[in-house]
């Protein structure tokens, strides 16, 4: 499904479904040099089992026109605009690394317009290597050979995920090419990186937040430690909000890695 944000044409895959306002809608929002295609399975159980899906490819990547947003913020605004384009007065929001930055901004400023908050794979800072940065400004496969090696916990996924024998190293360094060149006036995985290293509303954001939170975290992430998303659950917890945990025991592609167990997480907190 197209819809029109900001004046340029936003992919969002719906799961198989039409697209419904009138029922529950959950937002997925991808992380840096990925797209909407990240969650095929969570997005996909979702729209069939009750739920209004809008799996965005956020601004300049893949299928979606317009501006690659600069910062978290930019992307907030994005979130807020796409939920006023379909027509949905309230929504599920969960991000993954940087899409969960971009999740929990666009809570803070929508409040009671958001039910549920999922953070899959976050941290506060999220801060990134400075030679990370360089490179991937400046030599972009030896930046994606860097991040696949570190986001990495495992070979092969489970088969609900991509696939019976699919190589997810390899699946990885495709899509974020496909990302890449997807819009060759700006160099997103530069431009996502900096969004991340740059944040620093989180704590702020936490605080005005008014729906229940869940964190799902890879305990064996290397690019976001588990250990770095503490102080927004203290955060979280101080400001009385309700909050889950999940541990997963994966690295940072929860999704496709441990993509049941990741599903169990999103659609027994969704339920609740």
């Amino acid at each position: 499904m197209l819809l029109q944000v900001h004046g340029a044409a936003t992919y969002c895959y719906t799961g198989g479904k039409p697209f419904d306002a009138a029922r529950p809608t959950v937002v997925f929002i991808h992380g840096v040099l990925n797209d909407h295609s990240v969650w095929a399975l969570q997005s996909r159980y979702m729209a069939h089992h009750g739920w209004n899906v809008l799996a965005i490819d956020l601004p300049g990547h893949c299928r979606s026109g317009g501006d690659a947003p600069a910062s978290v913020e930019q992307g907030a605004d994005f979130i807020a605009a796409l939920l006023d384009a379909a027509g949905v007065q309230r929504a599920a929001l969960v991000g993954h690394s940087w899409g969960s930055l971009i999740a929990m901004e666009a809570a803070a400023r929508l409040k009671d317009r958001v039910s549920h908050l999922v953070l899959v794979g976050t941290a506060w800072p999220m801060k990134v290597s400075p030679a990370l940065i360089e490179a991937s400004q400046n030599d972009p496969e030896k930046a994606l050979h860097m991040v696949n090696v570190f986001s990495r916990s495992t070979l092969a996924p489970p088969p609900s995920a991509l696939g019976p024998g699919t190589w997810v190293y390899g699946a990885s360094m495709a899509l974020g090419r496909k990302v890449l060149r997807s819009n060759p006036a700006v160099n997103v995985f530069h431009r996502g990186f900096v969004a991340c290293d740059s944040y620093a509303g989180g704590e702020a954001a936490m605080a005005q937040i008014t729906c229940p939170v869940l964190f799902a975290l890879g305990a064996r992430d290397q690019m976001t430690s588990p250990k770095a998303a503490q102080g927004l659950i203290n955060a979280a917890r101080a400001a009385g909000k309700t909050v889950q945990v999940a541990h997963l025991p994966v690295g940072h592609n929860q999704m496709t890695e441990a993509p049941e167990e990741t599903l169990l997480a999103l659609h027994g907190f969704l339920s609740q």
